[in-house]
């Protein structure tokens, strides 16, 4: 049983360490099956977003030292649900959690993608420079 849990860690682990590679696959895959490409892009996204989750709080417990990078996406992701939430219940009177938690899962999507580019190329400048 012990060896499912390590392989289930390790493709998550391969793919998590470039995520634009799910993305395109996952684009093109359910682009081809589906027909629909919005549909196929936002699907990528999606999937594309847990992946990022997780290289974004390794690079981020990397380059800083630290043990908070889960906690602190997860927090800014409750936060954002939040003052989402408080503005949608502010307009339309009452609160439709699937759509903020939609649009929170998107969000978070590009959020990710910036701070992946930008601990990334901290992460490979602290290493060349450490040495």
């Amino acid at each position: 049983m012990q060896w499912i849990w390590e392989s289930i860690k390790h493709v998550y682990a391969i793919l998590a360490v470039l995520p634009v590679v799910p993305f395109v696959l996952v684009y093109f895959g359910y682009a081809a099956v589906s027909g629909d490409r919005k549909k196929a892009f936002r699907m990528a996204m999606d999937v594309t977003t847990a992946l990022l989750i997780g290289c974004v709080a390794v690079l981020f417990n990397d380059v800083f030292d630290s043990r908070f990078g889960l906690y602190g996406i997860l927090l800014v992701l409750l936060l954002g649900g939040g003052l989402l939430g408080n503005v949608q219940y502010r307009t339309k009177g009452n609160i439709d959690m699937s759509r903020i938690m939609r649009a929170i899962w998107r969000l978070g999507f590009f959020l990710m993608s910036f701070c992946y580019v930008i601990l990334m190329c901290i992460g490979i400048g602290k290493s060349l420079f450490a040495a």
